[in-house]
């Protein structure tokens, strides 16, 4: 399938979504949040896949929204024009397949918001981090939803009512992102990191994932009740069963397709 603001191609059992908006720094536009969201869907359903990485084209990976399109909405548009460009937020989260955040540079406002929704986020030396829309007269409330899960009450809102920009080390030390790599080993290192993720059982690492956002916001008790249940379901199932056997017998596992 074409698309108009991504490419999107695969290696071996990773999906690669690159933001294609290079001479606007990747901002996004409604079209934008449109393919990515049915991208992520399409590679979902894919049953080769079992990790995806985004990343950016050119000097940023994602300036934010594009304010170009903010004009001349009613009330109601203008919602639903607000639900599109946070829905990526919702979609990672109900994925069972892990996505990976590469970021490049510059990564603010909306940028953020695609690093806080990844599942796992590696950074380039030299990569920037903020919540800027205050800095318009605006505010991130969507990147403040996953911001604040992050880094807590008053980090968040620090962050959000100033706008001050962070760099990838002060990303790191909060929690919003995993790793911080020299920029030419950044394509290298998140290759690696999303094979390694996919050597595991497809199955564990998808009930697993899925099993995690449902318990995050659970009372205690009322989490350990629901990854038991999870838990007891994946013993069952013939991935586990080879795994246990492929480690008292000292082999590799061999996985069964999704």
């Amino acid at each position: 399938m074409a698309y108009t603001t991504l490419l999107v191609r695969k290696n071996e059992h990773i999906g690669i979504i690159t933001l294609n908006r290079p001479e606007n720094l990747n901002t996004f536009t409604t079209v934008m949040a449109q393919e990515i969201n049915r991208v992520l869907h399409d590679l979902e359903q894919d049953a080769e896949i079992r990790v995806i990485i985004i990343q950016g084209k050119g000097k940023a990976f994602c300036a934010g929204v594009d304010v170009n399109e903010m004009n001349g909405k009613n009330m109601v548009e203008r919602l639903n024009w607000v639900n599109l460009m946070g829905q990526l937020s919702l979609t990672i989260a109900s994925m069972g397949k892990p996505v990976i955040a590469s970021v490049q540079d510059l990564a603010i406002a909306n940028g953020t918001g695609i690093v806080l929704a990844a599942d796992l986020a590696i950074a380039a030396e030299g990569a920037r981090f903020g919540t800027t829309a205050v800095n318009l007269g605006l505010f991130c409330m969507g990147p403040a939803v996953a911001l604040s899960r992050h880094v807590g009450k008053k980090k968040a809102l620090e962050m959000l009512l100033t706008g001050d920009i962070i760099d990838a080390e002060q990303a790191k030390q909060l929690g919003l992102i995993n790793k911080v790599v020299p920029r030419e080993e950044l394509e290298t290192e998140t290759l690696q990191l999303a094979q390694k993720i996919a050597a595991q059982s497809p199955l564990a690492v998808q009930m697993g994932k899925k099993s995690f956002y449902k318990m995050c916001d659970l009372e205690y008790a009322k989490a350990y009740e629901l990854v038991n249940h999870h838990f007891a379901i994946l013993c069952s199932t013939e991935d586990a069963q080879e795994g246990v056997n492929a480690f008292l017998e000292k082999r590799t596992p061999q996985w069964k397709m999704r």
